[in-house]
Formats: C-alpha cells, structure tokens, sequence
C-alpha cells in the first residue's frame, strides 16, 4: 500500500533536485519553448521561393515580358544564362530547381491566332514535393495569363511541356534515403560516443584507463574510432539497402564515402564535445536529442530550407548534417563531381575540424 507522506517526500525531494540541477531544469523548462519556435518556422511546407534560370532563345519582347511578369509575381526568383549548357550545370549544381526554355518561334507563335506558344519547363526532380508545387504555381501562373490574354475559345496563349530531371517518377524514397544516412550516421556516432564516454565515468573505468600509461590523445582517439569504423560500415549498408529496395542508384560512391568520413569528423566531434559537458548517461542522452532534432530539421532533410524563414537560414550554415544531405543528394541523385560539391565539401570539414579541435580542447582539459 502506497504512504501518501513517503510519496509526497518523495516527490518533493525530486522537486529539490530537478530546481538544484540548473542544466535540468533549463532541458524541461527552456528547451521545449525554444524547440518549438524553431521547428514551428523551419517546418514549413508552403513553396514560398523558387530559384530558377532562363534561357530565353527568342529575345523578344514577348519572352522578356513573360519572364519578368514570372519574377514579379514572387514566388519565383529567375535569372538569366546564355545556353542550355550552363542551365543544366546550374539545375545539377543545385543553384536552381527549375529551368525555363523559351523557344525562338515563341514571339510568332503568340502573335499568330489560336496558335499557342510552347515553353519547355525543366523541374528538378530529386525533392518531389517541392518540384510538384514549383509545376503547380507555374502552371498556375500561365493559367492566369491566358485567362487575361485571350478568351475560352481561342485556347491558352502558352503551352507549358514540364519534364523533371533525376528523378522522373518523382519518388520520394529517392530524396528521403539520403537524408536517412545523415540521421543515423549521427545517432550512431555523436549519441552513441557521448553515452559511451560518460559510462566511462560513470562506472569508474575512466579513471582507471587514466593511470596507465597512455596520452590523453590516444584515449581519445581510441575511444572514437570504433564509432567511425561503425558510420562507415552503416554508410554502406545503408546505400546498398537503398538501392535493392528502392532504386537509389549507386553513383559516385568514392566521393560518398569522402563526404561520409569528413562528416564523421563533425558528429564524432559533436558526441566528444556533448560527453565533456554530461555528467551521467541520461544527460548525455537528453543533450544528444537536443542537438539531433533541430539538426536533421534545419538540414533539408524533410523541408527545403528555402523555404525557412530569413533568420533561420544562418544557423543551417554551421549546420553540419544539412552539407552531408546536400552532398549526397547531389552526388547520387544529379551526378555530381568533385567540382560540384567542392564548396559543401569544404564547408564541412571547415566544421569538422572546428568541432573536433573545439571537444579535444574540453576533453584533454577536462582528464587533466
């Protein structure tokens, strides 16, 4: 039979203790209102942006009109290229999801009655959703003109003749098992190295490994290394069970598994630095959460980040998971060479060293 005076000790004594421990009581009290404010803005599923090019073969006045009627109505930020060559470079490098081809004939043919227009829409299939709303506000936006341009009867003004690129059939499977790694290469190795190192601790073996005659470096190290060894053999695991069940194709698989071991950098460094800061295992655990949820929300893995508010879009800059996802959607899906992702590339390991230096720093001061 339960005591009301023990159980009401005993959630008092509870109560103390969560009020005493301030990086508690900060978890249940300030992160929840911080986490939802945040996931509120970037959870965004509204196509509020579209970055696209044009090659404008006609150079009339009519494509130019229908161009810039295009990039006033707002939701589409268009920009001029010379040739198909440079929009298809910029469509596989991910500077834009849409090209628009305008046709010599398209002057002619709009001068000419009951005769429509036509103009190739070329879509970047690899973010089904995005690219599916991108088509429905272009079309849209054509529907709208004809209306105003000619009658019912005498057909639409300009013919739209959509085609997506990398991902014909638009099948989300293909944009959502890259983003799948990034998520789980970081629960296994910053979660798993943090919970790992403040059992250590915990359980007393820490001290124990710090009288023998090792440097605090090759305790480090060692104690990593077998987190890095275990992403890389999920890496591959992963892509191999993408493409058997869903047709992920396997392109660039050297260049994966580059971008793979610099990312590890950053997540090992992350879990170094979250076990430097936790006193016990839950701690450990609570702020590994407390990173990966924002992290793999603020990486485009589930929303595209143009589509995020202005003010958010600087903390995905020093967001390691969303060049991770970049990179491999890239290389998989678009074909993307070194070149391509050079910038993401370098981006990452900038933060991988960074973190990595930064939680060696605490770790060494800490063990000394």
């Amino acid at each position: 039979m339960i005591s009301p005076y023990t159980l009401v000790a005993l959630i008092k004594k509870e109560f103390i203790q969560v009020f005493r421990d301030k990086r508690m009581l900060a978890v249940l009290l300030v992160v929840p209102v911080l986490q939802v404010t945040v996931f509120g803005y970037a959870a965004n599923m509204e196509l509020t942006r579209v970055t696209g090019v044009v090659v404008d073969e006609s150079h009339s006045r009519e494509s130019t009109d229908f161009t810039e009627a295009l990039g006033a109505e707002g939701t589409f930020h268009l920009r001029r290229v010379p040739a198909m060559g440079d929009a298809e470079r910029a469509l596989r490098d991910g500077e834009a999801s849409m090209v628009l081809v305008i046709p010599r004939e398209f002057s002619r043919k709009l001068g000419r009655s009951g005769e429509s227009a036509r103009v190739q829409a070329l879509v970047d299939g690899s973010d089904p959703s995005q690219a599916q709303s991108a088509m429905s506000a272009l079309e849209q936006f054509v529907a709208l003109r004809a209306s105003q341009e000619r009658t019912a009867l005498s057909g639409p003004a300009v013919v739209l003749e959509p085609r997506f690129f990398f991902n014909p059939g638009l099948k989300s499977r293909l944009f959502m098992v890259p983003g799948t790694a990034a998520a789980v290469l970081v629960i296994v190795t910053s979660i798993v190295t943090a919970m790992g190192l403040t059992r250590e601790r915990e359980v007393g073996t820490m001290e124990q490994l710090l009288v023998t005659p090792m440097s605090s470096v090759t305790l480090m190290v060692g104690k990593t290394i077998p987190y890095a060894m275990f992403g890389l053999v999920d890496e591959m695991l992963i892509l191999l069970a993408g493409n058997a069940l869903f047709d992920v194709p396997l392109r660039g698989v050297g260049l994966v598994f580059l971008a793979t071991t610099v990312y590890l950098v950053a997540t090992l460094g992350i879990g170094l630095f979250i076990a430097t800061i936790a006193r016990t295992q839950q701690q450990a655990l609570m702020g590994g959460f407390f990173f990966l949820l924002p992290a793999i929300l603020l990486s485009g893995f589930l929303t595209s980040v143009d589509a995020m508010p202005g003010w958010i879009k600087p903390i995905t800059w020093i967001n390691p998971v969303k060049y991770f996802v970049d990179i491999c959607r890239s290389v998989l899906l678009r074909r993307a060479s070194l070149g391509d992702v050079l910038g993401a590339l370098t981006s990452l390991a900038f933060l991988g060293v960074a973190l990595l230096a930064g939680a060696s720093w605490r770790f060494r001061k800490q063990i000394g």
